[in-house]
């Protein structure tokens, strides 16, 4: 793995009540890491992470739901992707309904992600593929500002009801997009009682976290607009938008 070389220190600043977490896709058995010792789904490896406090990484044996088939670890198994397991849960109405979002998850191809690193950022090492965050809304509105504050990027959200790792983990991977959702909404997650509901979960791809971290040292956290009361923003906002169109006017 390639050593850290990217400040990542701005994240801690947040204060988030659990530690950012980043994960590493690997083909090759990490030298560094120890493995886990026990088997857990794949959605539930991000909070043994913040929990544990050292690295780890977890193996195919180690994983016991889906994840290794949405890894490409191995196949996805075919009653799975017909929606049995949907209808045995109870939780689609017909297994055409379950078995119809598999077309849309992203699933990585089989062979190329063998292992699977995580790290809490205060015990980092490793250049991360990942760095996921849970937040409140508060800390959530200041990160997702950040990563449109020089760019204009959209703010986007992409989960299904069932398999939410794969939104959390492979879809910001292969896509290079940052994802968010919100905690309680994925079944998995919420019937393993992994969070307590109503948190937000960031998952921001490698190509996104400098810049993300760059612009949280650069811009405000809290906007003026944030907290004087309404009555003094809107006399602001009027005055700017008189200001503005004298300007215009006058050009």
């Amino acid at each position: 793995m390639r050593p850290l070389q990217t400040d990542l220190s701005i994240y801690s600043k947040l204060n988030l009540e659990k530690a950012p977490v980043a994960v590493k896709f690997l083909p090759t058995r990490p030298e560094g890491i120890k493995q886990l010792e026990k088997e857990l789904s794949f959605c539930e490896m991000l909070k043994e992470a913040q929990e544990r406090g050292t690295p780890f990484y977890f193996a195919k044996e180690n994983e016991t739901c889906l994840g290794t088939a949405l890894l490409g670890m191995e196949d996805m198994p075919e009653f799975a992707e017909a929606g049995e397991i949907g209808i045995k849960l109870e939780i689609f109405q017909e297994a055409r309904a379950n078995s119809n979002l598999y077309p849309h998850l992203p699933i990585l191809p089989r062979g190329i992600v063998n292992y699977v690193a995580f790290s809490t950022l205060d015990k980092l090492e490793f250049e991360p593929d990942l760095l996921v965050l849970l937040t409140n809304a508060n800390q959530a509105e200041i990160v997702l500002r950040a990563m449109s504050y020089t760019t204009g990027e959209l703010r986007e959200s992409r989960t299904t009801g069932v398999l939410g790792c794969a939104w959390i983990y492979l879809y910001p991977y292969r896509s290079g997009k940052v994802n968010y959702t919100v905690t309680g909404l994925a079944f998995g997650m919420r019937a393993k009682e992994v969070y307590k509901e109503g948190q937000i979960l960031i998952s921001i791809p490698y190509n996104w976290i400098p810049i993300i971290a760059q612009n949280l040292k650069e811009m405000k956290w809290v906007l003026p607009s944030y907290t004087e009361g309404r009555e003094k923003f809107l006399i602001r906002e009027r005055e700017n938008i008189e200001a503005l169109r004298k300007e215009t006017e006058n050009a």
